[in-house]
C-alpha cells in the first residue's frame, strides 16, 4: 500500500531523474526493496533501507540497514563488496532512500559514496527527514549522477511511520479489527473468541510484530485480559504495550502489565502498579485523555507505526480524532446481528457525509476469513 503522507517527489530540479529507467534498473531496486525488508522488526527508529551495487549487470555488492546506530545500508554494500575485493569505481548504486548527508549516529553515507568513486546512484525517493536530506545535491555536485523516484511507491509503503513522524509530528496508526460479515466484533455479551480462525490470528501477529507499539484502552484490558504480544512468529523484540486508562483502574496483576507497560492517565499514577510500568498524564480540558499530546509524545519517544486493538470506544474516539491512518480488518464468514457489539461506538450519522470514508487497498484470503486493508480518508479528501 501507498501512502499518501507528505509529497511525492520535491518540486525542484534536484529531484528531476536524467532519463526514464529501464527494466534491469526497477530488478535491481526491486532486489534493495527486498533488502530492505529484512530490517522490518529491527530498523525501528529509522526507516527500513536496502541498497545494491551493480557493476556491468552484476551485483557486486547488497546490504541493508539493521539496526540504529549500526551502518547505513550504503555503507553495508560498500563493505560487501569490498570483502570480495571488488572495485566499486563506476558503479551504479540502487538504494531504496536518499543517501544521508548528515552525521548522526553515523557518518554521512554521501562521502562514503563520494570516496568509494561510485558512478551513478539510483534512489527510490528523497528523505523526507530535513536533517538527513541534501545527499542528492551533494552528490551531484561531486560528479555523482543521481535518478530518483524508482518504486517510489513502493519504498513509502516500507517506511509510513517513519514517514509520519518525521513530517507529521505523529507516528502513524493502524487500527486493526475482527468483525463478522456485518461488522460485529462481539455478542451484545461481550464474547469474542474467536471470531476469526487461526489463521488469520496469526496474520494478525505479524502485523503486531512490524509495529513499534500496540495500543489498547481499559475496557479491552477488562473484558479480554490480553498479553497484546507477539506469540505467533519468532521475532527479535516485542512491542511497546500501550494502555490508555482515564482512571489509572488498570488491576496490578493484568496480564498486559507483565514485564512492563506505557500507561496513559489523566490523572495520577496507581501505585499498585508493577515497578517496571511506566506512567504518563496526558489530560485535555474535559479531563479526559488527550489523544493528540498522546501521539506528540510518542512520536518524541521515537515510535513510527502504532498498532491499535481496542474496543468500540477508543476505536471511535480516535477515528474522530482524525488519528487513524489505516484499518486492518478481518472479516469472517458470519452474522451476529443486533445488538450484536460493533466496531466503533459513534453518535448516529444523519448523513452519508458524516461517515469516516476509506479506500481499499487490498483484500486476501486468510484461511477461511478476509483481510482487507483501507486506508482512511483526510476529512478534506471526503
Amino acid at each position: 500500500m501507498a501512502t499518501t503522507l507528505g509529497p511525492r517527489l520535491r518540486g525542484d530540479d534536484e529531484f528531476v531523474s536524467a532519463q526514464a529507467f529501464g527494466d534491469a534498473d526497477a530488478s535491481f531496486m526491486a532486489r534493495a526493496l527486498a533488502l530492505a525488508e529484512r530490517g522490518m522488526h529491527t530498523a525501528t527508529p529509522n526507516p527500513r533501507v536496502g541498497c545494491v551495487i551493480v557493476a556491468d549487470g552484476s551485483v557486486i555488492g547488497e546490504g541493508w540497514h539493521e539496526k540504529a546506530g549500526g551502518p547505513h545500508a550504503e555503507i553495508v554494500a560498500l563493505r560487501d563488496a569490498e570483502a570480495q575485493r571488488i572495485d566499486v569505481r563506476g558503479a551504479t548504486l540502487y538504494v531504496t532512500l536518499e543517501p544521508c548527508n548528515h552525521s548522526g549516529r553515523t557518518p554521512p553515507c554521501t562521502e562514503a559514496l563520494i570516496a568509494a568513486g561510485i558512478g551513478r546512484v539510483v534512489a527510490a525517493m528523497p528523505d523526507p527527514n530535513a536533517l538527513a536530506a541534501g545527499g542528492v545535491g551533494r552528490l551531484r555536485a561531486s560528479g555523482i549522477r543521481v535518478d530518483i523516484g524508482l518504486l517510489e511507491d513502493q519504498s513509502r509503503a516500507l517506511n509510513p511511520g517513519f514517514i509520519s513522524r518525521v513530517m507529521r509530528g505523529r507516528p502513524y496508526v493502524r487500527m486493526k479489527v475482527a468483525t463478522t460479515l456485518d461488522g460485529r466484533t462481539a455478542t451484545a455479551e461481550g464474547s469474542s473468541r474467536w471470531i476469526t480462525g487461526e489463521s488469520a490470528r496469526d496474520d494478525g501477529h505479524a502485523w503486531r510484530a512490524r509495529a513499534c507499539a500496540i495500543l489498547t484502552g481499559i475496557g479491552t484490558v477488562r473484558a479480554d485480559n490480553p498479553q497484546l504480544n507477539v506469540r505467533a512468529l519468532a521475532t527479535p523484540r516485542q512491542p511497546l504495550r500501550i494502555v490508555i486508562d482515564r482512571h489509572a483502574q488498570t488491576p496490578h496483576e493484568a496480564r498486559v502489565l507483565r514485564g512492563g507497560a506505557l500507561m496513559i492517565t489523566a490523572g495520577p499514577r496507581n501505585d499498585a502498579w508493577p515497578a517496571e510500568v511506566e506512567h504518563v498524564a496526558l489530560p485535555d480540558p474535559q479531563g479526559r485523555v488527550d489523544l493528540h499530546a498522546l501521539m506528540r509524545e510518542l512520536a518524541r519517544r521515537e515510535l513510527n507505526e502504532i498498532h491499535v486493538e481496542g474496543g468500540a470506544r477508543l476505536n471511535a474516539a480516535l477515528l474522530d480524532a482524525g488519528l487513524v491512518d489505516e484499518i486492518l480488518a478481518y472479516v469472517a464468514p458470519g452474522i451476529l446481528g443486533d445488538p450484536a457489539r460493533g466496531l466503533a461506538q459513534f453518535d448516529v450519522a444523519h448523513s452519508l457525509d458524516a461517515r469516516v470514508a476509506l479506500a481499499f487497498e487490498s483484500m486476501d484470503r486468510i484461511g477461511d476469513d478476509l483481510r482487507i486493508r483501507a486506508r482512511v480518508l483526510p476529512r478534506e479528501d471526503r
